[in-house]
């Protein structure tokens, strides 16, 4: 079988959006973010309120990558070891072997992130910065492309754990999986009427319409993408304004600038330029840098949120030329 090219690479992650569309009605923006976040080896916070297809988005675009996929439904008394896996005693041979863990898989949907404790959390940092998983002092690598796509309720806190930090610093983007617009949930409801089952994807027709070697193809384009000094400045400058503002307690990180000037690249390529602009940082800004800045409690109280700050630096920020 043939190398996908980087324009064969574009059009069959383009067509993902269409293959998608099959099962799940108006998210384009999250599965945007999807792809750009694969491209990147990065991973995805999705935030959205229940019953808006954040599971249906991520089983879906696997199916359509024809990539392997697992869910886990994070509860208060998930251990570790139900993530990563254990070592199992086997009778018949008196030695232990390891039992791999649903982490082992390209595209993991971590559901509800924020209703387990903290240590098995912790559990998920290895495979997503290192991915390999150590167990008993073993380092086993993870497959590749691997992904986690981990869901969180904006709305009920009760009961939750709230991700720290520097567990939020390693998603390359938070997306926000918004509730649908009129029409795109009478369409929802037509299909429904008509049959559509989200347990059954075969029957959308949905189909695999690219693969990892796609993927592979196009992360080497991305690599190529030209990025010149002016863009890096300004991304730079975007990220300091933010640990300058007034309105937040904690800024960007340079790991967060190195996020943004990622994500801006993977954009460039996806909208058909070896180059990136300044609005395909401007696009890119709020995903990935959302979830890396902290309110101030008094800006809160004002009705203030982290979109709006960035959106304001972005709106007041010299753009380059």
């Amino acid at each position: 079988m043939s190398t996908p090219t980087a324009d064969s690479a574009r059009a069959s992650l383009e067509a993902l959006r269409t293959e998608i569309a099959k099962a799940v009605v108006g998210q384009d923006p999250a599965v945007t973010g999807l792809v750009v976040a694969l491209l990147c080896r990065g991973h995805v916070l999705l935030e959205g309120v229940p019953g808006v297809a954040k599971t249906l988005l991520v089983r879906s675009l696997a199916a359509a990558l024809d990539l392997g996929t697992k869910r886990v439904q994070f509860t208060p008394d998930l251990m570790p070891s139900d993530v990563t896996g254990s070592l199992v005693y086997d009778a018949r041979t008196a030695e232990f072997s390891f039992q791999p863990g649903p982490v082992f898989t390209n595209i993991l949907l971590a559901d509800e992130i924020n209703r387990t404790p903290p240590k098995t959390q912790a559990s998920l940092l290895e495979a997503m910065e290192e991915r390999q998983v150590t167990v008993d002092g073993t380092p086993r690598p993870l497959p590749e492309p691997f992904l986690v796509a981990a869901t969180q309720n904006p709305v009920e806190y009760e009961g939750t754990y709230p991700l720290p930090e520097a567990q939020l610093d390693r998603f390359l983007l938070k997306l926000t999986v918004p509730l649908p617009a009129r029409q795109d949930e009478i369409g929802i409801l037509t299909r429904h009427a008509e049959g559509f089952s989200p347990r059954d994807l075969e029957s959308a027709g949905l189909r695999p319409v690219a693969g990892a070697a796609d993927l592979e193809a196009a992360r080497a384009a991305v690599a190529k993408t030209a990025v010149s000094p002016d863009i890096a400045a300004y991304i730079v400058d975007i990220c300091r304004a933010t640990r300058e503002s007034p309105s937040f307690s904690l800024g960007v990180s340079p790991r967060g600038a190195t996020a943004l000037l990622s994500t801006a690249r993977a954009w460039a390529w996806l909208t058909g330029r070896d180059y990136v602009t300044p609005d395909d940082v401007k696009a890119l800004a709020l995903p990935t840098l959302r979830h890396r800045v902290q309110l101030r409690p008094e800006a809160e109280m004002e009705g203030v949120t982290t979109d709006s700050v960035i959106s304001a630096i972005l709106a007041h920020l010299p753009v380059p030329r």
